[in-house]
């Protein structure tokens, strides 16, 4: 990147594909010892690039999918309608041989990382959600950020995630107006389209005073660390910037704000056996590891058994395992090799992307392991298994 800054280097085919490479898993920041914020140069460093990469018609294509439609709610639940139909008519198997055998690798990927199973249509969350503490005391206001894909696929870790809240002591507001954070634009460097973006969540946050709130919470890793990273989006927009700063000092990882409000531990046991992985966004991104194995430990009767190479990225990395399938399977496989080592027949992470990731190769590859979300487990402990979100 220094060479291509210095003019040193040409943006050749081989020079853009290595840094294509890139996870931007962000491990590299919490390895070096002098502190550099790696994933500001190479998101920069794409944008510059941007225009001079050679693309496939089929790169064009998952471009637009993950640029206009994945973050796009409605739009991405359109799309996925007729994959929904296959699948209530169990033709979804015969769907993913033919795919595997005839579509190029990254739409293959794409329809072998959809959740077998979902709603028609999952409806959105209410904008108000009352405090329902066991005390009756309430004890902060709390916005949801709830997810551009997130909302679509993982819709219940959102109403799981209000149910907790709840439960703490927290009125829940949920903008309606909200969208995407930007990452998925930041990260395959469309700059301007994620400041877009990131203004429009600015505004669902602070445009009306009546949702006024103390913190701004998400249980998507990548959301998290792109929500904290407003300020510098926004570095060279004075207009907006306090803003963009005042938002993302209040933006907390689920984990995080529960371990600080620390409620009344569950009272329900859950014999299992799991892992943690440490979704890169969290662990590198936000420097949250301690708060997800903390609510964990919440849990009676949960075992928890380390997991090697813990932090080491799985291989989804937002759009990466589209644009860069071979290498993502290559770091999916490796993941799910130290999983199996556990013993454990659950992975937890806290990442929709590393969740799609794990179980959509664990699948490929014939190996039996469940992955849910730390929250999943914890409204379980605290509401029971079939218990659905509070009113």
């Amino acid at each position: 990147m220094k060479g291509l800054a210095d003019g040193k280097v040409d943006a050749t085919s081989s020079v853009i594909a290595h840094l294509d490479l890139c996870l931007d898993c962000r491990a590299c920041e919490t390895a070096c010892p002098s502190g550099v914020v790696y994933h500001e140069l190479i998101e920069e460093t794409r944008a510059q690039l941007s225009g001079k990469k050679p693309r496939s018609g089929t790169d064009r294509f998952v471009e637009y999918l993950f640029l206009n439609i994945f973050t796009q709610p409605t739009r991405l639940k359109l799309a996925l309608l007729p994959a929904r139909l296959l699948q209530k008519l169990r033709l979804w198997p015969l769907v993913k041989r033919l795919s595997a055998k005839y579509l190029p690798k990254q739409l293959d990927k794409m329809q072998q990382m959809l959740p077998a199973r979902g709603p028609w249509w999952e409806s959105n969350l209410r904008t108000f959600y009352p405090a329902q503490a066991p005390d009756n005391v309430k004890r902060a206001t709390v916005g949801v950020f709830a997810g551009c894909i997130g909302s679509v696929l993982f819709q219940h870790v959102n109403r799981q995630t209000i149910a907790l809240l709840q439960y703490a002591g927290c009125d829940v507001v949920v903008p309606q107006s909200q969208l995407c954070c930007g990452a998925i634009h930041h990260h395959a460097g469309r700059i301007p389209e994620a400041q877009s973006l990131a203004k429009k969540t600015i505004d669902a946050f602070f445009k009306d005073e009546s949702l006024a709130v103390d913190f701004i919470v998400n249980n998507i890793s990548g959301c998290g660390a792109m929500l904290k990273d407003y300020e510098f989006l926004f570095r060279n927009e004075p207009e907006i910037l306090e803003r963009a700063r005042t938002l993302a000092a209040k933006v907390r990882d689920i984990s995080e704000l529960l371990v600080e409000l620390n409620p009344p531990r569950p009272i329900r046991s859950i014999e299992r056996t799991v892992t943690y992985h440490d979704a890169c966004h969290l662990a590198h991104g936000q420097k949250v590891t301690g708060p997800p194995r903390e609510l964990l430990s919440w849990i009676k009767g949960l075992k928890v058994v380390p997991l090697f190479e813990s932090d080491m990225c799985c291989g989804a990395a937002g759009t990466y395992n589209l644009t860069q399938p071979d290498m993502a399977r290559r770091l999916a496989e490796r993941k799910i090799n130290h999983i199996k080592n556990t013993g454990a027949g659950i992975c937890v992470t806290a990442n929709v992307g590393c969740a799609m990731q794990i179980q959509s190769e664990a699948e490929r590859i014939g190996v039996d392991i469940r992955v849910v979300h730390p929250i999943t487990l914890l409204h379980e402990a605290y509401f029971g298994k079939e218990s659905h979100s509070r009113k």
